[in-house]
């Protein structure tokens, strides 16, 4: 962090994706769950809610998953077997990944109440207690790795909605030049939207998508009985066939058979939002059985006609409800897009809040949702990322090629994850723990290989963006610790200069001056620039820290904490969890309680602000300095991501060679 602006050094690493809130917004989610308590009309509503949200982009599945896995194995045994047994890979994976994993067990490891990867390393480190390289290192990959994924989802979902004109009756291949364009113009007004807040649209999604999901089954329970012995699917026995009969090319099947499963780190990511009772009941009483309707359809409508491998779902369609269905299959996909998102956008937020990424804009768009955010940078990233891929990949079918990798390595970073939560925080035993964590590693494992062998074919691409993601993460928090570390040796103790103080009292000005600091325990650079040219103290000065805990929220009572050290100097620390955003003025306005009270628009707040210079000698090498300083120079206001008033803000600043 730029300066002596706060950000505690000692913060436990990220996680991944959910909505974040600001201190002063009024309920999240999963307070108003809570407001609902275990009211039925409450529990419906956040189900119908979570349906929209959190299983969007697993319900757009059903467009592409079974096209290309069937696709792959047609290309090996053939016949029957290649279809029954790709529909029961999908249906089993869907049943140990997302029912067993992530619903059943991992939802139990909850960061009070809140999950996805950045919760879930926060968690770790609370359980063992200190910070570990190991976790801090997963956390970072899991992280980067989620943008992999969020720029692939909106373009591979979209597209494959738009693709089913080629199969409308009576089009042909007329408008087949069009549907690139019209994709792109439909993902570039969603991402355009953005910025004036989906709030007032999120009420429709949970509905919408409940209805495309009642389409999914009922397509495939019509469907079913076009060759009823697909039903011999549900037994593995057929899918462990496959993979035995296919050898390596099983490998390349199941790669693509995990693309009916994407979208499942969303159940745990998003529940804080929703709870996990209501996100449970919504996987396992609706979204589930819709889902394998769907894809037992798919396979018996194959069964019955080959052709209809080509493009099952849409051959499912029929003429007169082809038009709505497309309608529909487009809404949807925009509706799963805009959950990726979200999601990251609070990402963003909490790799900020976690030391991760440099401060970045965050402006909330509503005033009643907390969880509604937009992130000007990452829109913009995400938006030249998702056209990029159409214009490069051009079908879904190219880009199912490069989908996958960054979903089933977020997958296997949680499972390792969960390793020290597990016999930390639930208590159990060694052997308890791998017996039960190993069998989901090695799913995980089988599947990402799988997807790995698609690295020549395009899988190489979230690598390479996540790659750079860890880069610029590294080097931030490697920087700002050199920064940290310099500053504490160059720095006067702060018990040093009050006795200073005591023995030459300088001139005194009046009123209140807040100077901010990363650390409370040495002199802030502020202060000491003021004493040196300005040679004035305030007759009241606060050492004021921002830290960020372990936890996703902090709750008012344990906001704010006062030290005092003698009359003119206080010691104030604020802590935030991950994932809220630090308003300074109302925290401090909480001191009242204690006996403090301030008066923003009389008080001055002090920041120092560091120019930073590469050095070759010392630090990181030089190039690395130079990507820690651009990225410095293009980090927030500190005024603003603290929102201090303006007015009210004094920056003296410093130059420091790294």
């Amino acid at each position: 962090m730029a300066g002596d602006t706060p950000r505690d050094s000692g913060a436990p690493p990220p996680t991944s994706p959910d909505t974040t809130a600001d201190a002063s917004a009024p309920a999240t989610a999963q307070t108003a769950h809570a407001a609902h308590g275990p009211g039925k009309a409450g529990f419906w509503a956040l189900t119908i809610g979570a349906i929209g949200v959190v299983f969007g982009d697993i319900g757009t599945s059903p467009l592409y998953a079974l096209r290309e896995a069937i696709g792959h194995a047609q290309g090996g045994v053939g016949g029957d077997l290649a279809v029954i047994g790709v529909v029961s890979l999908a249906f089993w994976a869907l049943m140990i990944v997302v029912t067993l994993k992530y619903v059943l067990f991992l939802m139990r490891a909850d960061n009070k109440g809140e999950g996805g990867t950045l919760a879930l390393m926060a968690l770790a480190q609370h359980a063992i207690g200190r910070r570990s390289a190991w976790i801090f290192i997963l956390g970072v990959c899991g992280a980067a790795l989620f943008y992999g994924d969020g720029i692939i989802t909106p373009a591979i979902s979209v597209l494959s909605a738009i693709e089913g004109v080629k199969d409308a009756p009576g089009v042909g291949t007329r408008l087949d030049a069009f549907i690139v364009p019209v994709a792109a113009a439909i993902l570039i007004a969603l991402f355009l939207a953005q910025s004036r807040g989906t709030a007032g649209l999120a009420k429709y999604f949970g509905p919408i998508t409940a209805i495309w999901f009642l389409s999914l089954g009922a397509l495939g329970l019509y469907h079913i009985f076009d060759d009823i012995s697909i039903l011999r699917a549900l037994s593995p026995h057929y899918g462990v066939m496959l993979l035995i009969n296919d050898g390596v090319l099983g490998f390349i099947i199941l790669g693509s058979v995990f693309l009916a499963v994407t979208g499942a780190e969303a159940l745990y990511a998003d529940m804080g939002h929703f709870g996990k009772a209501p996100i449970r009941a919504g996987w396992l009483c609706f979204v589930l059985p819709c889902l394998t309707l769907n894809y037992l359809g798919q396979g018996a409508l194959i069964l019955d006609n080959q052709a209809a491998a080509e493009n099952p779902f849409w051959a499912m369609v029929p003429h007169f409800a082809y038009w709505p269905m497309l309608l529909l299959a487009t809404i949807a996909t925009v509706i799963a897009s805009q959950a990726v998102i979200t999601g990251a956008f609070s990402v963003t937020q909490q790799a900020v809040q976690l030391g991760l990424l440099p401060r970045i804009d965050i402006r909330f768009t509503s005033e009643t949702q907390a969880g509604q955010i937009f992130v000007p940078a990452v829109n913009t990233l995400l938006m030249v990322g998702v056209l990029t891929l159409l214009v490069v990949f051009q079908s879904s079918h190219n880009l199912t090629a490069a989908y996958g990798v960054a979903v089933t390595g977020v997958m296997l970073i949680n499972t390792l994850m969960s390793f020290s939560v597990i016999t930390k925080k639930w208590g159990w035993s060694v052997w308890a723990t791998l017996a039960c964590l190993i069998p989901f590693g090695f799913i995980d494992s089988v599947f990402l290989t799988s997807n790995l062998l698609k690295i020549p074919d395009g899988a190489w691409l979230p690598l390479v963006l996540g790659a750079v993601l860890i880069l610029i993460m590294w080097t931030w928090t490697r920087g700002s610790q050199i920064l940290s570390d310099k500053a504490k040796k160059d720095s006067l103790p702060l018990t040093d200069l009050i006795e200073m103080l005591r023995a030459r009292p300088p001139h005194r000005a009046p009123g209140t001056a807040i100077f901010l600091t990363s650390d409370p325990d040495v002199a802030p650079v502020a202060l000491m620039h003021n004493l040196k040219h300005n040679k004035v103290l305030h007759e009241k000065n606060v050492i004021l820290t921002v830290r960020t805990a372990d936890r996703p929220r902090v709750p008012d009572s344990h906001r704010v904490q006062i030290e005092p050290i003698n009359d003119d100097f206080k010691k104030i620390t604020l802590t935030y969890g991950f994932m809220e955003s630090p308003v300074v003025p109302r925290a401090l306005s909480l001191c009242r309680k204690q006996g403090v009270k301030f008066d923003i628009m009389s008080t001055s707040f002090f920041l120092g602000r560091r120019s930073v210079v590469p050095s070759a000698s010392q630090g990181m090498p030089l190039w690395q300095d130079k990507l820690y300083i651009f990225l410095m120079r293009n980090a927030a206001n500190p005024t603003d991501f603290f929102h201090i008033p303006p007015g009210r803000v004094v920056e003296l600043g410093t130059q420091v060679s790294v």
